[in-house]
This record gives C-alpha cells, sequence and structure tokens, in this order.
C-alpha cells in the first residue's frame, strides 16, 4: 500500500463547510484512475484547518469513495491526546493507513518527536507513515531519529522531503536512510518536482499533489520509474517544469494546486479555508497560461 503513487486531493471549501460533492468527485476521479492509494488530510487536505467533526467527515466520505483504493489518513495535531483522537476516528472509518507529522507550536526535541510516534503506534492496527515536513512543522529529522522511530510497530513509511535533483546525490541520501530502517519500512518522496529524481534514486512511493488533481500524469512518471526507465520517467517531470516553477514562485504547491482546482471547474471558489486564499489577479493568469499550455483540463 504504501508504495506507487498515493495521490493527495484537496479538500475544498469554504468557511460553511466542506463541498462533500465536489470532495466525493476528486477522490472517485482518482480511484477510477486506480492510484495505489490516496492520502486525505495531508496539508494537500488543510487538515490542520478543519475541525475534529469535518475531519472525522472528510475520512466517511473518502473511504465511501474510494472503491476499495487503500485510504491514507493524516492524523497530526498539536496535543497527543487530539492525534489519538484522530487516529480512532480514521481507524473506525475504515482507514487503510495513517499519515502523521510532528505538528506542534513550540519546537519539539528529538525524545518529544519519539514518543509522540510510540504513543500512536500502541494504539494502532494500521500502517503509520511518518510525515518528515520541516517547511510546516519546523522540525528536523535526523536519520539516527528516523532509524529509531522505524524500528516502531505500525511504522511502516516515511515520506521526506525533496531530495537534490541529482541523482547521484539522491542515491545517496536514500541509500544512508535506508541503511538505518528496517527492509519493509519504505520510502517515500515528497515535493512533486523532485518525484523522479527521488523514484529513480530508490523511493518506493511518491506522495503527490498533483496526482490528486490529474492522476494519470502522476501515474504516467510513476510507472516509468517503477520500470527503471530513467528518460522517460525525466521527461514526463520535465514536461511539467512550467508547473514546478509555479510551486516554486509561490511557496509551494497548496496554493496553486488550488487555483488549478477552481480554474478548471474541479471545485467552486472560493476553495481553501480563510485566511488560505488562492491565487488572484496577475498570479491567477500566470496559472492559467501554464494550464492552457500543458493542457490540463
Amino acid at each position: 500500500m504504501l508504495t506507487g503513487l498515493s495521490a493527495f486531493p484537496l479538500t475544498p471549501m469554504d468557511e460553511q463547510g466542506i463541498h462533500e460533492h465536489e470532495f466525493i468527485q476528486l477522490v472517485a476521479r482518482l480511484a477510477d484512475a486506480k492510484v495505489d492509494s490516496i492520502g486525505v488530510l495531508g496539508s494537500t487536505g488543510s487538515y490542520a484547518y478543519l475541525s475534529e467533526e469535518e475531519r472525522a467527515r472528510v475520512v466517511r466520505l473518502s473511504v465511501e469513495s474510494a472503491a476499495g483504493v487503500p485510504v491514507i489518513v493524516g492524523i497530526g495535531a498539536l496535543r497527543t491526546r487530539d492525534v489519538l483522537a484522530n487516529a480512532e476516528r480514521a481507524q473506525l472509518a475504515g482507514a487503510s493507513g495513517v499519515l502523521l507529522a510532528p505538528v506542534s507550536y513550540q519546537t519539539l526535541t528529538d525524545e518529544e518527536v519519539f514518543s509522540l510516534y510510540e504513543t500512536v503506534c500502541r494504539s494502532l492496527s494500521v500502517p503509520l507513515c511518518v510525515y518528515d515536513n520541516p517547511g510546516t512543522t519546523h522540525f528536523n529529522f535526523s536519520d539516527e531519529l528516523h532509524g529509531r522511530i522505524a524500528e516502531l510497530p505500525q511504522v511502516r513509511s516515511i515520506k521526506i522531503p525533496p531530495v537534490q535533483n541529482d541523482l547521484a546525490a539522491a542515491k545517496a541520501r536514500v541509500a544512508g536512510l535506508r541503511a538505518l530502517i528496517p527492509s519493509d519500512v519504505t520510502i517515500g518522496i515528497s515535493g512533486d518536482a523532485a518525484a523522479a529524481t527521488g523514484l529513480l534514486a530508490g523511493c518506493d512511493a511518491w506522495y503527490s499533489v498533483i496526482g490528486g488533481l490529474y492522476p494519470d500524469i502522476a501515474l504516467a512518471l510513476t510507472r516509468a520509474a517503477q520500470a527503471g526507465d530513467t528518460e522517460q520517467a525525466m521527461a514526463c517531470s520535465q514536461a511539467l517544469e512550467p508547473l514546478w516553477a509555479l510551486y516554486r514562485d509561490y511557496g509551494g504547491s497548496l496554493r496553486v494546486a488550488a487555483t488549478i482546482a477552481e480554474l478548471t471547474g474541479k471545485v467552486s471558489q472560493p476553495c481553501l479555508p480563510q485566511p488560505l486564499n488562492t491565487l488572484q489577479g496577475d498570479d491567477r493568469h500566470k496559472v492559467a497560461a501554464v494550464v492552457e499550455a500543458l493542457g490540463l483540463s
């Protein structure tokens, strides 16, 4: 399950609530494309902005709409008690796995992070993916800490930050982590622009933002890399360079993906929780030009 393409859809919403029909359509599209798993309530799913009830509703809708495709659910929260409650609700709703980042207002220590994962693993009956996202959590995992956490029961994957866009360096990075973790724990790449390099360097999975909107495009890249077709995988990524440039220009993928979803009619406007906004004005025109140039619909 924690291999191949894990596609992360948006959670479209306004201040009145989740746009459930739109969300169901996004998930159903991923199921129809036969992605390897569907990741909900990650950063792309705006989990940190949702109430407990909204999060529980998203999980239920996901599992009901996934047509048997495994659903991985983000359970991160500021307090361990809330993480445990999120994990319990996800499991009861039929989630196949959970995703956990060490979210905190205060910077956490290594021992606090280890304790978080240790406590959560004791309550789980499904696999856990460690979400290493220093840009959001401001916590930097060492490979040694990853190694300790990966020994815990239920830990089955590590979602790492983007690797260098150099295949030799990326292989060294992945090999260094691989040497410290059990063989049954997968390594997944995040950061769409680094996906091809990460997969070719030995990552087992791609935890993908663009896969949540365009699963066929993401699957083509993933399958090429899995087949060892370096030329085709890199060509797939290079063709999307205008999109990766937007990510760089606008500080990440969420606003870009949400803007594309609005422009192409996949969701209504607004689709992000306030105070977040999709791109407007000249920035929106720039995204629209890339959508047209790449033939995205």
